[in-house]
């Protein structure tokens, strides 16, 4: 009804001209208030209709239950049963409801039942049926009916309900009035003056006649007052606006004077109907007589006059009506006056009213709650508690928007004027304010809140969020709440967005102060809240135990970690905003000058990060807190980036000042390991050996970024000493990985088995395997493949040095590399027990391997003597081609057969001796094949007499062995052996 009245109105004021562009607005006001006052007298006849139906309902007797029975069925031989009333308690008294509201305000919560008719109240007795049946069947709800039916249902019951009679009058009355105004005025009979005159002795009339019958009939006479107000107002508007009789003060003090008038009629009478009557044609009364030449300061300050009545009448009647009467035509004028009149120049003389108009609903708003108490406490009007802030805050954001954070401070004072008023009514000390308290305090916090974004930067703003946040989250956490707490988190997470939307992409902070810098303050002010939020999230907080806190508790409890992870990184990430901070340059126009530069950046970046890994580390072990421990795992990481970043830019370890830098953060990332395990091992209460297959990756992993530090240190003397075009840069990496794959299998190596590991020092015990296994069989990967790749690609150039077969680097680092092998498999062999799924490199298969490289290392040995000392062309076809390399690959093989042969001759080892055969026998082929072709060379002749001596030798010192002869069976009168009792599962199998 409200929104169909504001819908008509606004349309016939768009209709009507004398508003101009103003119409709309004035037809949407008064069509408000016209469908509030016709909405409220209707529910309030049905209201009154329906106590009537329900009193008389509860004079009527009850019939016993044992006389229903009777009459309903009566049997033929039962006994005769007295059919007479039964003697019962009278019903008890109607009991006052427990909303203190009168029930004219009722209707404002939204008390209609679908049907469109209001419920019954709670208080109000009803015939008791005794009987009903004690389960009725359940019947589907009646369909909901639309607004239309819902506005034809209401009218009807208002017009057909309570004195219909008198309201069918008031009808009939205003219409015959109206036609003897128009027939007086058409047939010329009376003048403009006389007819108006009559008209609003009529008014008069109405309220003289309603005012002495106050007290017979006291619904009489408030209908009749009502209609002598609203004839009175229709009087003097008509005889302004239509004829042109009054001038507009004269005009406005009438209109002033009926509502005066009417005001103290309702406040007499205690008629809350008459006095929004009354109030509505005040509010309307400007707007019905604007000319559009008035001051906005004379409108105001009448709608302050009006303003301070209502608030007078807060303060004696709980009346939320004509609260909100007030609230929207006050707001809603300002409104339209602020979108179509305001300029700048009005700032100064508006401001005042917008203030005075904010306090007055503020303190209306505390007024209400203090005089509707209920057993759960005040009442809380969210309109006025809700509305006049954000209104109040729209409209003040348009006064002060030419001003620099006028908005800002706006908000500031918003924010310390709820605040302000929730103190004061926390220093009450009831209960019965704390909804009301606690809305306020929600209010200015939001302002505070709010206010932030709009004076500072979006770096500025996350701090301040991020600390407002943890303080809320203190808050809930004092007051065993859990809103507070999630409000205190999600700002943690707006904050976090914030602050990321305000850094540059490329890391570019520009700040002449160190560490007074928004960057840097606010990621810390980020970091150290979140880390002060899960310290306190440690342990489970205490809740109100409703559903939505469980819930949320179950989630709570998942957070901790992750927030001092959140923590941490934003604490990271302060101090790498700090070290890649520019300065603005001194000359103009010049782009900002690095503090660092960016080799100095990388390596300060990860000292940081390590350093801050360490602090939290002595934090986690002092506190026993264990995810504090957690940023000491992630520094292998962080080292290993350091080092990628400063390769690809060109550094070296060896380098000022990353000399310095490297052995600090190695002895912090060593001190963090050797914490880490004392942590396992006091948790575990003994021996952390559990532990070192988990943590054992670590050292493994420190294992690797020391072959890539030693690798650096010695390209930098490579690259110091200008040898980066020689055989001394090809094998740096592999001579590294040598040098620490022998340096683990002999240092290691002596914790091969648990006896004597047990004896050793940290790391050893318990991460001994982690080292020797772990480490070392990438590094032996590494080393297998270098050796095998060196010894195909790498010409020997030894510069400045002369090639000496053997005495060169590439030589010397193939030979260590398969003794290294050798030797790191020989470590595994004696491992007791052996390491999980090292068969791979204690099997044949890795021995065949190891042989397969060592005869491809030989034979490149021969074929960079044949590069330098015969001039062949380093070239896979010219090396190929060459009879010189053939005929040295003859006599090399025949000797490495005869090698073998004899060896296998020594050891009666057949297999041995016949892959020696098998050599032979393709050196042969080649002889054949290859050699045979060079026709008239001398290399053909050497070839053939070399090796046809050798397989002569051959046959002279290594005869094939003999067979092993077979097993003879155990004799059948022998004792057998008794067997030997099954293996516990933990005790590993050994060879006799």
């Amino acid at each position: 009804m409200i929104i169909w009245g504001i819908f008509w109105g606004a349309v016939l004021g768009s209709w009507f001209g004398g508003y101009g562009d103003f119409g709309p607005f004035v037809g949407g006001i008064l069509g408000f208030f016209a469908g509030l006052s016709l909405r409220w007298a209707i529910r309030s006849a049905i209201r009154t209709e329906l106590q009537a139906h329900a009193t008389k309902a509860t004079a009527q007797p009850t019939r016993a239950p044992q006389a229903a029975a009777v009459a309903e069925d009566r049997p033929e031989a039962a006994a005769p049963v007295p059919q007479g009333p039964v003697l019962q308690a009278p019903p008890p008294p109607p009991t006052p409801s427990d909303d203190p509201r009168d029930a004219d305000d009722a209707f404002w919560a939204g008390e209609l039942t679908p049907q469109g008719l209001p419920r019954v109240p709670s208080s109000a007795p009803v015939a008791n049926r005794t009987d009903a049946p004690a389960a009725p069947r359940k019947t589907a709800p009646p369909a909901q009916p639309n607004p239309i039916e819902l506005a034809v249902l209401a009218a009807k019951s208002w017009l057909l309900g309570g004195n219909t009679i008198v309201r069918v009058g008031l009808v009939i009355l205003f219409i015959g009035l109206s036609f003897l105004a128009r027939y007086a005025a058409s047939a010329g009979l009376l003048p403009v003056e006389f007819r108006l005159a009559a008209v609003a002795a009529v008014g008069i009339a109405l309220l003289g006649v309603g005012f002495r019958k106050r007290t017979d009939k006291p619904g009489f006479a408030l209908a009749l007052q009502g209609g002598g107000v609203a004839v009175m107002y229709l009087t003097v508007f008509a005889a302004f606006r239509l004829y042109g009789l009054l001038p507009p003060l004269w005009a406005f003090g009438l209109m002033i004077a009926v509502c005066a008038a009417s005001c103290a009629l309702a406040l007499l009478q205690d008629s809350r109907a008459l006095a929004v009557a009354a109030f509505a044609g005040g509010f309307a009364a400007p707007i019905l007589l604007s000319t559009g030449q008035g001051s906005h300061v004379g409108l105001f300050s009448y709608y302050t006059l009006l303003n301070l009545a209502i608030l007078f009448i807060a303060h004696q009647r709980s009346w939320r009506v004509l609260n909100v009467v007030g609230f929207v035509a006050t707001f809603g004028v300002a409104t339209a006056w602020g979108a179509l009149k305001y300029v700048p120049a009005h700032y100064a003389s508006t401001q005042p009213f917008l203030a005075g108009f904010v306090l007055i609903y503020l303190a209306t708003a505390i007024l209400y709650a203090r005089n509707t108490p209920t057993k759960l406490g005040k009442t809380v009007d969210s309109m006025l508690v809700f509305g006049t802030p954000l209104v109040g805050f729209g409209l003040q954001a348009g006064l002060v928007q030419p001003f620099e954070l006028g908005a800002a401070f706006s908000a500031l004072a918003f924010a310390a004027l709820y605040l302000l008023t929730a103190t004061v009514l926390v220093r009450r000390a009831q209960a019965s304010w704390r909804l009301l308290t606690e809305c306020f305090i929600a209010i200015g916090v939001g302002f505070a809140t709010l206010a932030v974004p709009l004076a500072l930067d979006a770096q500025w703003t996350s701090a301040v969020w991020a600390l407002e946040g943890a303080g809320a989250f203190w808050v809930g956490m004092r007051q065993a709440r859990w809103m507070p707490r999630a409000f205190g988190l999600v700002l943690q997470v707006v904050a976090m967005l914030a602050f990321m939307s305000g850094v540059d992409g490329g890391g570019l902070q520009v700040s002449p102060l160190p560490l007074a810098n928004p960057a840097f303050l606010g990621a810390m002010l980020i970091a150290l809240p979140a880390l002060l939020l899960a310290w306190w999230l440690r342990q489970p907080l205490s809740h109100s135990g409703s559903a939505w806190a469980q819930g949320y508790a179950r989630v709570e409890v998942l957070l901790p970690n992750p927030a001092y992870l959140y923590g941490f990184v934003f604490w990271c990430l302060a101090w790498w905003l700090e070290i890649t901070r520019r300065v603005p340059s001194l000359e103009a126009g010049q782009w900002p000058v690095p503090v660092f530069s960016d080799r100095v950046a990388e390596l300060l970046g990860m000292l940081a990060v390590v350093l801050s890994a360490a602090l939290s580390m002595v934090l986690g072990l002092r506190t026993r807190w264990a995810v504090a421990t957690w940023p000491a795992r992630a520094t292998i990481g962080v080292l290993a980036l350091g080092f990628v970043a400063q390769v690809v830019d060109g550094h070296r370890v060896l380098s000022t000042p990353a000399w310095a830098v490297w052995p600090i953060v190695l002895a912090l990332h060593g001190w963090m390991l050797w914490q880490t395990d004392r942590w396992q091992a006091a948790d575990t209460e003994g021996p952390s050996a559990q532990s070192a297959p988990r943590f054992g990756w670590f050292h493994a992993a420190t294992a690797w970024l020391v072959t890539l530090l030693l690798a650096d240190c010695l390209w930098s003397g490579i690259g110091k000493a200008e040898l980066w075009r020689t055989s001394w840069a090809g094998v740096v990496l592999l001579v590294s990985a040598i040098a620490v794959l022998m340096l683990l299998a002999l240092w290691a190596g002596r914790g091969n088995q648990p006896a004597a590991r047990a004896a050793l020092p940290w790391p050893l015990n318990p991460h001994a395997e982690a080292y020797y296994w772990l480490a070392a069989l990438p590094l032996a990967v590494l080393v297998f493949g270098g050796a095998l790749l060196a010894a195909v690609h790498s010409s020997g150039h030894t510069a400045p040095l002369p090639y000496i077969p053997l005495l060169n680097p590439t030589d010397l680092t193939l030979a260590l590399a398969l003794g290294g092998l050798v030797f790191w498999r020989r470590v595994l062999l004696a491992a007791l027990p052996p390491p999980a799924r090292s068969g791979g490199v204690t099997g044949r298969h890795a021995l065949v391997a190891l042989a397969l490289l060592a005869f491809i290392v030989i034979n490149t040995v021969w074929l960079r003597v044949a590069h330098h000392f015969f001039g062949v062309r380093w070239d896979a076809s010219a090396l190929f081609n060459s009879f010189v390399v053939q005929t040295g690959y003859a006599i090399l093989w025949t000797l490495l057969a005869l090698s073998l042969m004899v060896l296998a001759h020594r050891r009666v080892q057949r297999p041995l001796w016949l892959v020696g055969a098998g050599l032979l026998g393709v050196v042969v082929v080649k002889l054949l094949l290859i050699d045979l072709s060079n026709a008239g060379g001398a290399e053909r002749i050497i070839a053939f007499i070399a090796v046809g001596v050798l397989m002569l030798v051959v046959g002279y010192f290594a005869p094939l062995p003999p067979k092993s002869p077979p097993k003879s069976p155990p004799k059948a009168d022998a004792p057998a052996e008794p067997a030997a009792p099954p293996l516990a599962p933990s005790q590993p199998e050994t060879l006799p």
